[in-house]
C-alpha cells in the first residue's frame, strides 16, 4: 500500500516537506517499513523507531485519532469495498472531499474546551488539503 499507492499518490502532489506520522502498531514499525519511511521522509517521520519517536495518545500531536481517521474509515468503508481498487478510489474520494472548514471548525472546539492549540490544524488545512 506505501509502495504502491500512498507514495506515487504524495508524488503527484508535490508535498515535498511533509512530515509523516504513524501509531505504533508492530506492522507498522517492521524495519523494512520503517527503512522504506526514512527513505522518502528522512527525518520527518514520527514513528515508533523513527528518528522522532510516536507520542501514543497525544492530542497535540495525534489529533487525527480524534477526528479525522475515524470519519474517513466510516466513509471509504461505507459501501463495503471489495476489491483494492475499488478501496483505494474510496480514499482518494474521501480525502478529496475534505474541507478546511471541516478541520477548522473542529479545531476552534477543541481550542475552546482547550485539548490542543490551534496552530497545526491551521498550518494543515491551509497547506495539505
Amino acid at each position: 500500500m506505501i509502495t504502491n499507492f500512498f507514495i506515487p499518490e504524495l508524488n503527484n502532489h508535490d508535498v515535498h516537506e511533509l512530515w509523516f506520522q504513524q501509531d505504533g502498531v508492530t506492522c507498522h514499525t517492521a524495519r523494512a517499513t520503517i527503512d522504506l519511511l526514512k527513505d522518502t521522509f528522512g527525518d520527518r517521520l514520527i514513528s515508533r523507531f523513527g528518528p522522532v519517536n510516536w507520542p501514543p495518545r497525544s492530542c497535540d500531536l495525534t489529533p487525527l485519532d480524534y477526528l479525522l481517521w475515524g470519519y474517513v474509515k466510516s466513509l471509504v468503508y461505507a459501501d463495503k469495498p471489495q476489491t483494492l481498487d475499488h478501496l483505494e478510489d474510496n480514499i482518494r474520494r474521501v480525502i478529496a472531499d475534505i474541507r478546511p472548514q471541516m478541520l477548522e471548525s473542529h479545531q476552534k472546539l477543541d481550542v475552546q474546551i482547550g485539548l490542543h492549540p490551534s496552530q497545526p490544524w491551521q498550518f494543515y488545512a491551509r497547506n495539505h488539503i
